[in-house]
């Protein structure tokens, strides 16, 4: 018994030992492993490197840039920001001074939209008051503001420019050329004097060009004076659409959205008002043969006389001279656009979308 205590107390002893040789190993490589991924800082060592920052995201700019005059007027990050959705075809944008108004053409409604409230419909019907049931683009497009800060509507449906009264009814300001009744007014602008320049394409009508009820067998440009006498500047242009006036107010910019001759033209302002020959100011039919989407359309005037307008593809930035510039890309059937806030922003309706971009430039606002 004695000598199997002895026996136990020896190997208890051993195993005792080993357990404590194992441990302060263990400790001993721990401290090492920590001595090696740390080693201790001396003179003349340089610190671990800061790990490095993320990358940033990549720089979004919507601009398809063809000449370096661009970057006057966009800069070089510019974002197309979705401002509202959801319309059937969007046209005709004016700023109002704290909102902005546009046209939705087959719903027959004026939205407004405002920063921080989004969007409201301001007026229903808006360019057809008739009672007669009728599908088309019957609504308002167009839209502009006259001296005294009125609203004023190229309305499809009722085939006239009107003007909004407080009250809310309108009051005509051009129905008829020689008692006959316009296709469709489609879009205006005021020059500093109070005459209204317009356009009237078939759009509005149900069966555009071949609606029986169509009275007046071309589409015009006319021009209202402000005592209401309409003249007639040209009936040679087959789809006019888009006016704009330069800043000297000396050119008249007209869109033809017309798919076998997809340009913009510019005529001489004579001293009387009437207009001398056109000429073309930017063929848009590369572009268009190139399956981008949308035709001439609306257009705006910087400051310095650059004019953005709607056309394939976005919105083509053109020099004074009617260099393309570039293009604001929207990618879709772009309508219209206006000049907001401080006359530095662009809104723009784009088929079912209203967008916004930043610029460099200015434009004259209504």
């Amino acid at each position: 018994m004695r000598n199997y205590c002895v026996k136990a107390i020896g190997c208890l002893a051993a195993l005792m030992l080993a357990v404590g040789q194992t441990h302060a190993a263990a400790k001993e490589s721990s401290k090492a492993g920590t001595a090696k991924t740390q080693p201790a800082a001396k003179k003349g060592t340089p610190k671990p490197a800061k790990p490095a920052k993320p990358a940033p995201p990549p720089v979004v700019d919507h601009v398809e840039r063809l000449d370096p005059a661009i970057n006057a007027l966009l800069p070089t990050n510019t974002f197309l920001q979705p401002l509202a959705s959801g319309f059937i075809w969007s046209e005709g944008p004016v700023w109002m001074g704290k909102y902005l108004l546009f046209s939705d053409v087959p719903t027959n409604r004026i939205y407004k939209w405002e920063e921080g409230l989004g969007i409201s419909v301001f007026l229903e019907p808006s360019g057809y008051t008739g009672t007669d049931p009728r599908g088309g683009e019957m609504g308002s497009n167009g839209l502009t503001r006259d001296r005294q800060g009125r609203l004023v509507i190229c309305q499809h449906g009722d085939r006239r420019v009107a003007r909004l009264e407080k009250d809310g009814t309108f009051t005509p300001l051009a129905q008829y050329y020689l008692w006959r009744r316009f296709n469709s007014p489609n879009d205006a602008v005021f020059d500093s004097k109070g005459n209204l320049y317009f356009t009237d394409p078939p759009y509005g009508l149900p069966a555009q060009m071949a609606d029986p009820r169509k009275e007046i067998p071309f589409q015009g440009i006319y021009r209202v004076s402000p005592n209401g006498e309409v003249t007639l500047l040209s009936d040679k242009l087959s789809r006019p659409n888009g006016i704009a006036l330069s800043p000297d107010e000396k050119t008249l910019y007209v869109a033809n959205s017309d798919r076998a001759n997809p340009a913009i033209f510019a005529f001489p302002i004579n001293k009387d008002g009437t207009i001398g020959n056109r000429r073309i100011f930017f063929d848009a039919a590369e572009l268009a043969s190139k399956g981008r989407p949308g035709l001439p359309d609306g257009l705006k005037v910087d400051v310095k006389g650059n004019v953005f307008a709607t056309g394939p593809g976005g919105v083509l930035v053109l020099s004074p001279q009617g260099k393309h510039l570039g293009t604001i890309k929207t990618d879709r059937p772009t309508a219209n656009c206006a000049w907001g806030d401080d006359g530095s922003v662009l809104y723009i309706t784009a088929n079912h979308d209203l967008l916004r971009v930043k610029t460099k430039t200015r434009g004259k606002l209504p």
